[in-house]
């Protein structure tokens, strides 16, 4: 059925890219830690609603962005600022002892739902993602788009997102609740690094989609 094949494609797609760390998983495994199951639902509830809209925009558009060739590398060059920042804003938080819990506990003012739509606003490696994505499953035949066929892979995308964030969130806290050392060396060190590095990657690509042929 073909009803069947689009979740299970979405399902796919979403899972795998929500795997790898970044910084909504790192947010979402301290509202977990902080505040509990619950709150992590809500967070995670915030992320998959901006994510419909993401996905059903550029599963209609998704040719007409791929020809935007102004747009799509604004995007890349904004991720590799994006990507310091953020490294900037960790370690500046983490690293001062008065400031230690600030960053996350300023979060928990708000409803988590809210600070996920806001967080995952600021994806913006979201669009090149799914915009390749669905461009490639649409012409590839992977996923049918007749019909209403398109709404059950966007259901199949938005569990994949939900489901692979949380299970990446749970085997942190599965991890860390036995290496409390790790932990508290985490978001001193380790989270800034991460974001360098992922900067780093974002500007080997920038320089091979639009330098290396100059």
């Amino acid at each position: 059925m073909k009803q069947v094949k689009n979740l299970w494609v979405g399902f796919q797609v979403s899972f795998s890219g929500s795997i790898p760390f970044g910084y909504l998983n790192l947010v979402g495994f301290e509202i977990y830690k902080k505040s509990g199951l619950d709150n992590l639902f809500l967070f995670l509830l915030g992320i998959i609603f901006v994510e419909f809209w993401v996905i059903y925009f550029t599963l209609l558009f998704a040719k007409e962005l791929m020809k935007n060739k102004k747009l799509m590398k604004g995007i890349d060059f904004l991720a590799v600022f994006f990507m310091l920042g953020l490294a900037f804003v960790f370690y500046t938080h983490s690293s001062s002892t008065s400031n230690k819990h600030s960053f996350t506990e300023r979060y928990m003012l708000y409803s988590p739902f809210i600070i996920g739509i806001l967080l995952n606003c600021f994806n913006f490696l979201q669009l090149p993602f799914w915009t390749g994505w669905n461009l490639y499953l649409i012409k590839e035949n992977h996923i049918s788009m007749e019909k209403n066929y398109k709404y059950y892979y966007i259901a199949g995308t938005l569990v994949g997102v939900f489901s692979g964030m949380l299970s990446l969130i749970l085997i942190l806290q599965f991890i860390f609740i036995y290496t409390s050392l790790v932990y508290d060396n985490l978001m001193t060190v380790f989270i800034p690094f991460l974001f360098i590095t992922l900067a780093g990657i974002q500007v080997f690509k920038v320089y091979n989609r639009y330098f290396k042929s100059l």
